[in-house]
């Protein structure tokens, strides 16, 4: 199982370096201004995602500027991440739609799932994680094993690794 596991999610981690590369090196442009300005990059993560949050913040290399979102906090000079299991999480659509509003730079990471209302609708640049189903089927066709924390880690090592390349350069 642990093979096909492995198999599996390498195909993810292929499809999002492949065809995100664009929306991970614009959401990296609008995360960088807020580190060559005054800002702070506020990262909300909607239930596993804390786990974004907790990487971006606790891990080994933090994000340089990182903080968790506080909605009363945010400047004009700030930018925000918000990464959700799916497009359509009513909470993300909210904390989105109120700060793109209030005028806010936002990039969000999340699988696009059909929907009246989308996350991607209300961001600056969004990154599509594609994970809608668990990755093993068993013997009776149901499916297991649904990493979207782990997609959703790679997609924000994407913005990451771009973000710290920006600064390098400026």
């Amino acid at each position: 199982m642990l093979k096909i596991f492995s198999t599996q999610i390498s195909g993810y981690f292929k499809r999002i370096a492949e065809q995100e590369e664009m929306n991970i090196e614009d959401g990296a442009r609008i995360l960088a201004q807020a580190l060559v300005g005054d800002g702070h990059i506020h990262i909300y993560g909607s239930h596993e995602m804390q786990a974004v949050v907790a990487e971006a913040l606790y891990g080994a290399e933090p994000l340089q500027g990182a903080q968790e979102l506080c909605v009363d906090e945010v400047t004009y000079a700030d930018r925000i991440m918000i990464v959700s299991r799916f497009s359509t999480d009513k909470e993300a659509i909210s904390l989105a739609k109120r700060l793109q509003e209030e005028g806010h730079a936002i990039v969000g990471i999340s699988a696009v799932q059909e929907g009246t209302e989308s996350l991607e609708q209300y961001v600056d640049a969004h990154i599509d994680t594609k994970l809608l189903k668990a990755l093993i089927p068993d013997d009776e066709g149901v499916r297991y094993g649904f990493p979207s924390s782990i997609i959703a880690l790679f997609a924000y090592y994407g913005l990451a690794f771009t973000v710290k390349e920006i600064l390098s350069e400026y």
